[in-house]
């Protein structure tokens, strides 16, 4: 007998990346060389600094127990003085940070955490899914905020209604941000909090782009803003700035009643982040400076403007990001996001995924990963360039 799955997960939209995987799989399976600028997954190995570290760790018999608990003290307290060093900004280790088996879990389990049944979660659009999906989980009502290329892909909060808000218990902001590029200002952070105070609600801003900042100006962190862990967390990862992305460890900081309510969640469902990738991931984040992890990200903007330059001659709008390593790229005049992926796929074997996989706003764009090889590009734009769009 046919069993039926759950009415909530029947409410999510289509997860257009598992299909993705599942053409790319098939395309590669029947000996085609597929050009993948799909999943943001770095193509570079994790530095050897912290798989050095991630070895000695992985011997040491206490790191073979259950990782009960927010994350280990020397995990949290170096979580701590990264932000103090890069933020100027002081938390309490114990209080106001939680460590997480990559903010993706993080992100699916705060609504959980912090929203009731029937309230609103303010999601942007284009943005990431894992944001729409944790509200519907969670019994919330999802509400689209449209980011606009006029705007720098910021929300207009100011236009907002209080009828919309009035029932809000959570705003998802993601700076830098997937899959636009965009990176938000202070100024912006500040208005946020003010916008949360206004209307009482959680701000959960994912900061995990925030290393990967390609004109040389690192973005701000919203918990700069003065009286921001009174309505805000943040997330970080360990994922893309250190190419961790199968280590799954990332943490969050902020409010402390917030970041208590995600750990109790977090008790009833995980048993902790494994002590030696703790162990490993502190030692990556202690090294943020190390000219391997600067040396990514010159890597990342020469691909960018490379792809870009491509792009622009066979007719789409695309400009290099100031972060992240995407690009999002506007399709030809009378195509839409998934027919330029499919036409992508089946007459260049090239993966990209379509806008509308970020939101119902954005599907006149393609994303592209920078994961790629600068050669592998080139072969790429040479083939879209056979395509009659």
């Amino acid at each position: 007998m046919p069993i039926a799955a759950s009415q909530r997960l029947q409410a999510l939209p289509p997860y257009i990346f598992a299909e993705l995987h599942r053409r790319r799989r098939a395309a590669i399976d029947a000996g085609r060389d597929v050009i993948d600028f799909g999943v943001g997954d770095p193509d570079r190995p994790t530095h050897a600094f912290i798989i050095d570290r991630m070895t000695r760790a992985i011997r040491d018999p206490k790191n073979h127990l259950y990782a009960l608990g927010g994350g280990t003290p020397a995990f949290r307290q170096q979580m701590a003085a990264f932000f103090a060093d890069r933020y100027g900004v002081e938390l309490d280790a114990a209080r106001e940070l939680l460590a997480l088996v990559g903010t993706k879990e993080g992100i699916g389990h705060l609504p959980l955490a912090v929203v009731n049944p029937g309230q609103t979660v303010l999601v942007p659009s284009p943005g990431y899914p894992v944001y729409q999906a944790a509200a519907i989980f969670a019994g919330a009502k999802p509400y689209v905020l449209k980011l606009e290329p006029d705007r720098g892909w910021l929300p207009d909060l100011d236009a907002v209604s209080h009828d919309v808000t009035q029932n809000a218990a959570l705003l998802f902001l993601n700076y830098p941000n997937n899959p636009t590029g965009a990176v938000a200002t202070r100024e912006f952070f500040e208005r946020a909090v003010a916008f949360a105070r206004e209307r009482d609600l959680l701000v959960a801003h994912d900061a995990a782009y925030n290393e990967l900042y390609l004109d040389d100006q690192p973005p701000p962190s919203i918990l700069q803003v003065s009286g921001a862990r009174d309505v805000a967390i943040e997330f970080h990862s360990a994922s893309k700035t250190f190419n961790m992305t199968g280590w799954r460890v990332g943490f969050v900081a902020g409010n402390p009643d917030v970041i208590a309510a995600l750990a109790a969640v977090k008790a009833n469902f995980d048993s902790g982040v494994f002590g030696a990738v703790q162990e490993a991931a502190a030692e990556a984040f202690q090294g943020i400076d190390r000219p391997e992890v600067r040396e990514i990200r010159s890597v990342y903007r020469s691909r960018a403007e490379l792809l870009c330059q491509g792009l622009q001659k066979l007719g789409f709008q695309a400009q290099p990001p100031a972060a992240t390593f995407y690009v999002w790229a506007r399709v030809p005049p009378h195509v839409d996001s998934m027919s330029a992926c499919n036409r992508l796929l089946d007459e260049a074997d090239i993966v990209g995924v379509p806008g509308i996989a970020f939101g119902p706003t954005a599907d006149d764009h393609v994303r592209f990963s920078l994961g790629v090889p600068a050669e592998r590009i080139k072969l790429a734009v040479e083939r879209m360039g056979a395509i009659q769009w």
